[in-house]
């Protein structure tokens, strides 16, 4: 036993998510944004590592690789719009970006 409890685990996660929160809310930069989901997928992972190791099974875990994967196809789309949006706007400001709008 490691002496971490699940507490532990949840502690940190809420913080780490709290952090990906306010980032996203108070940021009006578009990478920054990004970064900010991403940091709230990994506390999510936080999570499901925390409560497999605490019930002894892998179900966790396997999700973990899933929200892994998601990520991974979230970034890869998120930054092929913000390289299309900027050769389009010169900018990554998300207030200047209305191109969607009619």
């Amino acid at each position: 036993m490691t002496g971490l409890t699940p507490t532990h685990y949840l502690m940190l996660s809420a913080a780490l998510f709290m952090i990906g929160v306010a980032g996203v809310v108070t940021r009006r930069n578009v990478i920054v944004i990004f970064m900010s989901i991403e940091l709230m997928l990994n506390a999510v992972n936080i999570n499901l590592m925390g409560f497999s190791l605490q019930w002894g099974n892998s179900l966790g875990q396997v999700f973990a690789l899933f929200v892994i994967a998601i990520a991974a196809a979230e970034a890869a789309v998120g930054l092929g719009i913000i390289l299309a949006l900027y050769r389009n706007k010169d900018t990554i400001n998300i207030d200047d970006m209305n191109v969607m709008k009619w």
